[in-house]
């Protein structure tokens, strides 16, 4: 390992910065530590591009963490439809509420507290503390294990924990001295390794740009750019099945609030049925044969008990919709959309169920396929989905 490089790696990346790194971002140059948060939360999985967008909306709705706090999980979950990762969105509310409770409304500047925090890792807390508090805390996000492992010839999977733990600790001796260049540093690191150290077109495998590092970078020299870091064979996404219903009185569509803990959590959606998988069979009458699938067949399969018969007498016969194929991080669902009309809102006892007028849908929060698909029956009807 080049002790050369251990030394002025800080000092020649800021100055790279200075000249090809990211300029201009609206959560660059801040020092408030809630808006620090939101950015590095929203910026998890999710490209600069869209958060540019969103993120100025967001702060917009929700200037402070006390405000945060205090906002219903239904709002939050709105604002954040489209951005995925839901659990995020869940996370921010509860953190919000953990700080004001915990830290009167101030985020602490020890990485080590930011950690104790709601949905807050290692990294993100070594990122709120650099970019808020100037501390000399490492991140190490995807982008970070693979600048290092690249400059440095780390073998080994990033994904086994003897290789995570050597990662971290370079990371560690790497921070610069002054902490006034914290901000600067942190900011560099993720530039670097998302617009130059890429993971399938990195700068030195083309003639338009030079590498600062191209001298000491172990992989460039051995011709193992594409090969560091080296990840561990995933395997193949399980797929589902499941049918969902669409039932509409007039201008209104019934959701079903998602429980916390399952995918989309929190989010309202079209009832639905369990998810079978794709590649096995099942007893249901949709999967043996979801062209003859009836409309009590489909009420069994994603209804409660009550009010089951009575929701039947006033519905049209059904229509099979779109299938609709989302992908998910680890597992692809495509779901049979079912189309039925009734001729009068049956009440349910349940909170989770419950009438909405298209033109409100934008008060809730939806997942995004479930969004685009209600959407599209909006702009039919010339409702606006975003007010």
């Amino acid at each position: 390992m080049s002790e050369a490089l251990m030394k002025y790696f800080a000092n020649k990346l800021i100055a790279w910065h200075g000249k090809d790194g990211r300029q201009g971002l609206p959560w660059q140059s801040i020092r408030d530590s809630y808006a620090v948060w939101v950015s590095e939360i929203m910026l998890q999985q999710t490209q600069v591009a869209t958060v540019l967008e969103r993120y100025p909306r967001f702060m917009k709705r929700f200037p402070t963490v006390k405000k945060l706090a205090a906002a219903p999980l239904d709002d939050i979950l709105a604002e954040w439809a489209g951005l995925g990762y839901y659990s995020r969105a869940r996370n921010l509310h509860a953190c919000a509420k953990q700080v004001m409770e915990e830290f009167g409304g101030q985020f602490p500047s020890d990485p080590l507290l930011l950690e104790q925090l709601k949905g807050i890792g290692r990294s993100t807390a070594g990122a709120i503390a650099a970019f808020a508090f100037h501390e000399r805390a490492p991140i190490l996000d995807a982008n970070v294990k693979r600048i290092l492992a690249r400059l440095f010839g780390i073998e080994g999977a990033i994904q086994e924990k003897a290789v995570n733990d050597q990662l971290w600790l370079l990371a560690k001796k790497l921070l610069p001295k002054n902490a006034v260049d914290m901000p600067v540093y942190t900011q560099a690191l993720m530039d670097f390794g998302a617009t130059w150290c890429t993971s399938r077109k990195p700068v030195c495998l083309s003639d338009l740009k030079k590498c600062p590092f191209a001298k000491e970078c172990q992989a460039s020299l051995s011709d193992q750019v594409l090969l560091l870091p080296r990840k561990a064979v995933k395997a193949k996404s399980p797929e589902f099945d499941c049918d969902m219903l669409l039932l509409r009185h007039g201008d209104s569509v019934l959701l079903q609030k998602r429980p916390e803990k399952a995918i989309w959590g929190g989010l309202w959606s079209l009832p639905e049925s369990a998810w079978r998988p794709k590649e096995k069979n099942s007893a249901t009458p949709s999967e043996e044969d979801p062209i003859h699938l009836t409309t009590k067949d489909l009420f069994k399969l994603v209804l409660p008990d009550e009010k089951r018969a009575t929701a039947l007498k006033t519905c049209q016969p059904m229509e099979r919709g779109p299938e609709i194929k989302h992908v998910f991080t680890h597992r692809r669902l495509w779901m049979q959309i079912w189309h039925v009309s009734s001729s009068d809102t049956v009440k349910f006892s349940s909170d989770n169920l419950k009438w909405i007028p298209l033109r409100q849908l934008g008060k809730y929060g939806l997942p995004q396929p479930i969004k685009l698909l209600l959407q599209g029956l909006s702009l039919a009807r010339g409702d606006d989905l975003k007010n």
